[in-house]
């Protein structure tokens, strides 16, 4: 399992400082990345965490998952890579 959450769901005010305080709470928040539209410049609604251990991975998804935040439930789940497309 490696230690990169997906975090779905979230309200588009909330900021990655948000995030690392919200997820510091299960362990060491090694990086957060929220993307933003390339167009609008705006959040997305989704994120990425990556925790220090896989433990703290695990007990974020576990305390996180379902959670109301900034009037959102949270969908926290472990990070899978975006299947290649082909191209033409």
């Amino acid at each position: 399992m490696n230690n990169k959450l997906f975090v779905g769901n979230l309200a588009y005010s909330v900021t990655e400082d948000d995030l690392r305080e919200l997820f510091s709470s299960y362990g060491e928040v090694t990086s957060a990345s929220l993307p933003v539209d390339r167009e609008t410049n705006r959040p997305r609604g989704f994120a990425f965490i990556e925790m220090n251990t896989q433990a703290s991975a695990e007990a974020a998804i576990k305390g996180l998952d379902g959670l109301e935040h900034a009037g959102r439930n949270l969908k926290v789940n472990i990070s899978t890579p975006k299947p290649k497309r082909d191209r033409y």
